[in-house]
């Protein structure tokens, strides 16, 4: 283990102590909406304070960008620290037990180390550049499944742009054909995370962030996968449009996805 990846853990593991501490006080938790559906919490600032303080500990030169405060730190460094506090405010804020904390690594444009934890199952998907993709320490791989013959994908729904809506069902009717199903469980560095794991066989979703997406990516392709746009190009940290699977199944799904005739998605 990296001491980049090192210290990304523990930061991981620290917010998560904060959101189990939160979690039975929910109904007088502080929120604030930032946008349609798009809610902040106190537990995403609480978690995200603990996230700076260890890294910042560490790596005091380094600059990070995050949900809640944006740009930090030195932004002249090579290292900028990638973070979504709470990935999943909304299942948080319903006590659905579905959520985690994403922490990546960036040195210049390069993906290094890649985080997601999950406080509920206790579950921690680790990896770094060249060094493969771990769950609990143990190594992780995505699954082997040639054809989207009962593929089981995961993916998100449009939630701040409604009028989008038809983009994207015209999308999901295409992939979810003669597959297992398709399941949205609402937070995206978990489903990239599961990718990696083979417990989802791949995912697609539009308009993501860098925060949602950059550790599950890097987490991702340590485990044998690919990671990049809806069109099976590589711009999704830019676009946000984000698919997701084993090298065969991540070219038929950009194929199906190709089929819709929809070139382009953004917002």
């Amino acid at each position: 283990m990296t001491p980049f990846q090192t210290i990304a853990e523990r930061a991981a593991l620290a917010a998560s102590r904060v959101m189990v501490r939160k979690l039975s006080k929910v109904s007088s938790l502080e929120i604030q909406t930032k946008a349609p559906n798009d809610f902040v919490s106190e537990v995403d600032i609480a978690c995200e304070r603990e996230i700076f303080r260890h890294i910042q500990k560490a790596y005091p030169d380094h600059a990070l960008l995050s949900e809640e405060s944006g740009e930090a730190g030195n932004e002249n460094s090579e290292y900028r620290w990638v973070i979504d506090p709470l990935d999943g405010t909304t299942n948080f804020l319903h006590e659905l037990p579905h959520f985690a904390t994403s922490i990546a690594l960036m040195h210049r444009d390069d993906l290094i180390v890649g985080v997601v934890y999950d406080p509920n199952r206790n579950e921690l998907f680790s990896a770094a550049k060249g060094k493969g993709a771990t769950l609990n320490q143990r190594k992780i791989r995505v699954a082997q499944r040639q054809t989207l013959d009962a593929a089981l994908l995961g993916t998100g729904i449009p939630y701040q742009h409604r009028k989008e809506v038809g983009k994207y069902m015209k999308v999901l009717s295409r992939l979810i054909e003669g597959t297992a199903g398709v399941r949205r469980a609402g937070a995206a560095s978990l489903d990239l995370a599961y990718v990696a794991a083979g417990r989802l066989d791949g995912f697609w979703e539009f308009d993501l962030n860098v925060w949602d997406i950059a550790a599950g990516t890097l987490i991702v392709q340590e485990a044998g996968g690919m990671v990049g746009d809806l069109s099976g190009g590589f711009d999704h940290i830019e676009t946000g449009n984000t698919l997701a699977a084993n090298p065969a199944l991540f070219k038929q799904m950009s194929d199906r996805i190709a089929s819709c005739g929809i070139e382009t998605v953004s917002f």
